[in-house]
């Protein structure tokens, strides 16, 4: 089984510049598609039960309608995913004011955020006794980018793996002074490839979530014991949805962080989704202190997908893999600060089977 990448031009930047479509294959059914704009992926198959691969991601018809606003799909996530309280911090005495694009809060980098910029992206020479074929993603932003200091060398490299059959996501990112830095990619995925999710099955390790004020932002944390976010056992999505709790009710759903029961160091499992009817799996596995659950609430139809489906509320779900949010105003929270000379690296592993 031969891994392949072809690539295609998917159309033109407001200023010419070319936008290209990298498909990377595995030769064992799992095909993904990337695009320079915001690191996106347009496109994701997996095989089923039966061996037949369709589509697990949402995504748009053309490069027009991702220069449109858009929820986010298939973006990187940067230069700090979810959400900052009122776009404000402090670092090392200097107060810094972000862009604010989500009610009184910054979310996901601001109003051009990394997932509307454009990224260098090319093949990645990868040994074949790896069994992997990749591409690499590059992107600088400037100091002072939407508010954040510092300029930051960001490379996100996406591996395709023939023998796991699974897509890894590498990020590394270096700055020339002290920023704070969160990176996620926010794929909406549905494992039925069309319809709803809720009736997936998800399990999330986690005995903790971040409660959350009206604004979606972390009231410190809370045992998930009891309540409609415990997922320490497979459960449909949508069995307790409709129940009475304050946090369901907030967020119109489920949009929360959960925090992983793991090992300080390494991989470790972040989430399990399932889906009967078709017999797939997708496990996720990350480096990361905990993944952030959406179920797609603000999906009001009014946003179209390649093939004319409405993305109604519930047609995706995410599964965004990262830090606490607003953690840079809460220090019990797990520092998300990049200083000179240091390293950002951080890697998310989603890993595709049958039941």
């Amino acid at each position: 089984m031969n891994s392949t990448i072809t690539s295609r031009e998917f159309g033109r930047m407001p200023d010419g510049r070319a936008v290209t479509e990298y498909t990377l294959d595995n030769g064992r059914g799992l095909r993904l598609s990337a695009i320079n704009l915001g690191g996106i992926v347009t496109a994701l198959h997996v095989p089923d039960r039966d061996g037949q691969s369709g589509n697990v991601v949402l995504g748009l018809p053309t490069l027009e309608d991702y220069l449109k606003p858009h929820p986010h799909f298939g973006t990187i996530v940067g230069r700090f995913a979810n959400r900052i309280a009122r776009g404000r911090f402090t670092l090392d005495g200097a107060a810094h004011q972000l862009s604010v694009n989500d009610g009184a809060n910054s979310l996901h980098g601001g109003h051009k955020g990394f997932g509307t910029r454009f990224w260098q992206i090319e093949e990645v020479p990868v040994d074949s006794a790896a069994n992997e074929v990749a591409i690499e993603l590059r992107y600088t932003s400037a100091d002072g980018e939407e508010g954040f200091p510092g300029e930051v060398q960001v490379t996100v490299r996406y591996v395709l793996s023939t023998t796991e059959n699974a897509w890894r996501i590498d990020y590394r990112a270096v700055t020339d002074r002290a920023t704070v830095l969160n990176l996620s990619h926010h794929d909406y995925f549905n494992l039925a490839g069309g319809g709803a999710v809720r009736g997936h099955r998800l399990m999330i390790p986690a005995s903790r979530f971040c409660p959350v004020d009206a604004g979606l932002i972390p009231l410190g944390l809370a045992p998930v014991a009891g309540t409609p976010f415990d997922f320490r056992v497979p459960t449909q999505i949508g069995a307790r949805m409709g129940e009475p709790h304050e946090q369901l009710q907030v967020a119109g759903g489920y949009d929360h962080n959960w925090v992983l029961d793991r090992e300080p160091d390494g991989m470790a499992l972040a989430a399990r989704l399932e889906h009967e009817p078709s017999g797939r799996v997708m496990e996720v596995l990350t480096t990361e202190p905990a993944v952030q659950f959406y179920s797609g609430n603000f999906l009001d139809g009014s946003i179209r997908g390649r093939d004319g489906e409405s993305f109604s509320q519930g047609a995706g779900l995410c599964l965004e893999t990262q830090h606490y949010p607003d953690s840079p105003n809460q220090p019990d929270f797990p520092s998300t600060v990049l200083r000179a000379g240091e390293a950002f690296s951080s890697s998310t592993l989603h890993r595709f089977g049958v039941l």
